[in-house]
């Protein structure tokens, strides 16, 4: 890696870093940037996963006025999020490669409507979700579950997947459950990096530059991003979205 891709991996650490603190899909920026610098799809993968796990750090603990009361919650859900992120791990390194990839725009799709009519979603659910557990009730451990296993395979626009899960079934607003999101997908990203830094390939120069890049975006998105209103916030990640869908097919 010359010196100029080294400083170009870096810098899409920190957009990573700040973009998967507000909302998720920082990997829609260092994926495609560590497969222009030469590495194949999957060491880029694993190596981009290992490398984002310390602004999943820094981006949890800029939230952490935000996760105050969750803390139950948090370690419930992170169990189902670190059983999901092994799964997801363990799928990228068995199954072929484009089998996710072909359905990850169907996912965000998905995801982008239920952020968009989640208030009126809420409303209609209101009643049933007053009567769940504070955590969530199954369903929500099961939406968790596999946004792990998403994430733990491809993990592009996993934030936004669990920001539409807990958006729906916790009664929190919409900081709270960016604050929840940044751990569990930071949970997600450890096991997963932990799986990868066992049994795959990675390129750990790369890895550290996304880390070094990701702690700065982290601190930067967690300052910023927390004083978002809940419409903006919203807007911004519909936006985060679509663009990831547009880069996915093209």
């Amino acid at each position: 890696m010359s010196p100029a891709e080294a400083v170009l991996v870096a810098l899409a650490g920190v957009v990573a870093g700040g973009i998967n603190t507000v909302v998720g899909s920082g990997t829609l920026v260092t994926f495609p940037v560590l497969l222009g610098v030469g590495y194949s799809p999957v060491v880029a993968n694993v190596s981009n996963t290992i490398g984002l796990v310390p602004g999943s750090v820094t981006g949890a603990i800029g939230y952490r006025r935000e996760l105050e009361g969750q803390r139950t919650r948090a370690l419930r859900l992170g169990c189902a999020s670190i059983a999901g992120g092994v799964t997801g791990a363990i799928a990228l390194l068995v199954l072929p490669e484009d089998l996710f990839e072909a359905i990850v725009p169907a996912f965000i799709a998905i995801a982008l409507v239920l952020i968009v009519f989640q208030k009126q979603l809420s409303a209609r659910m209101a009643a049933r979700r007053a009567q769940a557990p504070p955590h969530g009730g199954p369903w929500t451990a099961v939406g968790v579950y596999l946004a792990g296993v998403y994430g733990g395979y491809f993990g592009a626009a996993q934030g936004i997947l669990l920001i539409s899960i807990l958006g729906l079934t916790l009664p929190e607003d919409l900081q709270r459950v960016n604050a929840l999101k940044n751990v569990l997908a930071g949970l997600v990203n450890f096991v997963a990096g932990v799986v990868f830094a066992l049994v795959a390939d990675v390129a750990w120069e790369a890895a550290a530059l996304i880390a070094v890049g990701a702690v700065v975006g982290g601190v930067l998105g967690a300052r910023y991003g927390r004083r978002l209103p809940d419409p903006v916030l919203r807007g911004f990640i519909v936006v985060v979205g679509i663009v990831a869908i547009v880069r996915l097919l093209t």
